[in-house]
């Protein structure tokens, strides 16, 4: 037992339905200390343990005791004839593999010392003769065996015993998956693993999917980088929204006080500002309307001044990374809406999944952009004029906000705020039109704006359109085989144009 928790008080309802305990090694020790009697396993194989203790279960006396059939008169014979009894549950946790490669000293010697073989071999053997043992892998299970156990007088049902024998193939699929996964070297930004291992629990069901003739249910392992402190359980359609509004605050986590509301994944206004109600009201300016029924995340602890401003309007999910608790009451009082709490942190590495085609796309992240400073290294201003600095302030801004945007995405902003965002078109020149249109209903002049565009223009027509709208700035990947024309057409309307040599598609 590598976890002990629990060990000994499940070990003493055993003890008390007359079960003969046998162990090894530490776990024997604390059974012992604990005043239970105790048979160490080689006086049961009759063999002592080698190896510094690798090989100490791997022995008929366990494995077939484990495997025998009992309704099979001649596995009894063969149990009988060579003095081996019967082996009636087996016990185990697994090295922790997945820990201790993770940590940061973890090395090849560290990961083999962590494989565990005789732990998985007695549970399969279990799991495999299940009609007639008991396999527990889960200390969580402790208390419903021994519950079942008092109440049937030292018997586990054969529906226990499968769901138990289920429970420890799936660990030991997954502790093998983590092994494969450890030794094919994982994945780097230009590289991923020739075959991809999936093994997650479902750790919540939901009443539907994206629509209520769908079925939907969240699978990880582990507890996520955030937790619902109110509301209802977060929906399907509500996850994809806050991995969405997560993504893009990570943008502006060492930014000023920060604020970006969501809708359908997509952002309908970002803004910063001297504080998250002053960044609120810049955001809300953008798009006075798309906001109903979407989500709010920010960077900084939510205050009741920005709290109240969010109330003014219904907001499904509200995310900060902590709130007051004048500010989590006041808050609460509405029922159908959701507070989520997360955790800031370094964005995930992890390959990111979808499936697709009959089978599961998988690519590196775009994680968060570098500071201004660091990122203009690998910029290019391909005009004639150089931006003024608001102009690169601006610049940043879009191109951080625009890297959240469906495709096609075109993004105005100006004095750290949007000021029109047009996102999932089918051509640039109709997302760089949407884009104008809401700024213009929201009452919102684009004249000194600078904008993005999340990939090149491909003829000159998107980057007229920016000019004529105001915009004095543009920044884009570049990459076009019309790009000269482009420049051409940004010199001509005194504008400047960064290239960024990057895309950021987002389908």
């Amino acid at each position: 037992m590598s976890d002990k928790a629990g060990l000994v008080d499940f070990a003493r309802r055993l003890a008390g339905h007359g079960a003969e305990l046998v162990s090894t090694g530490g776990t024997a020790r604390v059974l012992r200390e604990a005043g239970l009697d105790v048979r160490d396993v080689d006086e049961l194989t009759r063999f002592p343990e080698m190896m510094d203790g690798r090989v100490k279960t791997l022995h008929p006396a366990v494995h077939a005791g484990l495997l025998a059939r009992r309704n099979d008169p001649e596995d009894l014979a063969a149990l009988e004839a060579r003095g081996i009894g019967p082996i009636d549950m087996v016990v185990v946790n697994l090295y922790p593999f997945a820990e201790a490669v993770a940590r940061p000293d973890a090395d090849d010697q560290v990961a083999t010392d962590n494989i565990d073989i005789g732990g998985p071999t007695m549970l399969r053997a279990a799991a495999k003769n299940f009609a007639s043992v008991a396999s527990v892998v889960d200390p969580a299970d402790y208390g419903a065996v021994g519950d079942e156990l008092d109440a049937g007088a030292g018997r586990l049902s054969h529906a226990t015993r499968r769901r138990l024998a289920g429970k420890v193939f799936a660990a030991t699929a997954s502790y093998d998956a983590a092994i494969a996964g450890y030794m094919a070297g994982g994945a780097a930004d230009d590289d991923t693993p020739a075959r991809l291992r999936l093994d997650l629990p479902r750790a919540q069901s939901m009443r539907y999917g994206e629509n209520p003739h769908q079925a939907a249910a969240l699978y990880r392992e582990g507890a996520g980088p955030w937790e619902v402190l109110h509301g209802k359980e977060l929906s399907y359609n509500n996850l994809l929204d806050l991995s969405a509004a997560l993504d893009l605050v990570a943008e502006f986590a060492a930014a000023p006080p920060t604020v970006a509301i969501l809708k359908h994944t997509n952002p309908c206004g970002v803004a910063t500002g001297e504080s998250l109600v002053d960044a609120y009201a810049k955001a809300f300016a953008t798009d006075t309307q798309s906001p109903f029924g979407g989500i709010v995340v920010v960077n900084r602890p939510l205050d009741i001044a920005a709290a109240e401003a969010i109330d003014a309007v219904f907001t499904e999910l509200v995310v900060a990374p902590a709130f007051g608790d004048d500010v989590l009451e006041f808050l609460q009082r509405k029922a159908n809406r959701r507070i989520v709490r997360y955790a800031p942190g370094a964005p995930s590495t992890a390959l990111v999944l979808r499936s697709a085609a009959g089978g599961v796309l998988a690519q590196a992240p775009d994680l968060p952009l570098p500071a201004l400073d660091e990122a203009r290294a690998d910029w290019r201003v391909a005009t004639r004029r150089q931006p003024t600095d608001a102009e690169w302030a601006d610049l940043d801004f879009a191109w951080r906000v625009a890297k959240h945007v469906k495709s096609n995405a075109i993004v105005y902003a100006r004095a750290g705020a949007t000021l029109g965002v047009g996102a999932g078109q089918m051509s640039r020149i109709d997302a760089s039109e949407i884009a104008v249109a809401k700024s213009r209903k929201a009452g919102l002049d684009l004249a000194g704006s600078a904008v993005a565009s999340d990939a090149f223009f491909p003829f000159t027509d998107g980057l007229l359109a920016a000019a004529g709208a105001g915009a004095t700035a543009c920044i884009q990947p570049g990459g076009s085989v019309r790009d000269d024309e482009v420049v051409a057409a940004a010199d001509a309307a005194g504008g400047a144009m960064v290239f960024t040599g990057r895309r950021h598609f987002r389908h």
